[in-house]
């Protein structure tokens, strides 16, 4: 995050994704529905690409990237 100048963003994002993942690393499903998952972090990148840089079009596609890349 800090490479990409968001660093200061982090602190306000890791505990809005806390409880996603399991301890190990893997995604929680039995917690949340991937989908939902997906949904909020877009909705979270879109907050942030406003705050950085005044546009939301920034995070535009993210959703559907990572639904197509992680469907198989």
């Amino acid at each position: 995050m800090g490479q990409l100048g968001l660093g200061r963003q982090f602190g306000r994002l890791a505990p809005q994704l806390d409880g996603a993942f399991r301890a190990d690393g893997v995604f929680a499903h039995d917690r949340l529905r991937f989908v939902d998952f997906v949904d909020d972090v877009e909705d979270l990148l879109e907050d942030v690409a406003w705050q950085e840089q005044g546009d939301k079009k920034a995070a535009d596609g993210f959703e559907e990237f990572m639904l197509q890349h992680y469907s198989g």
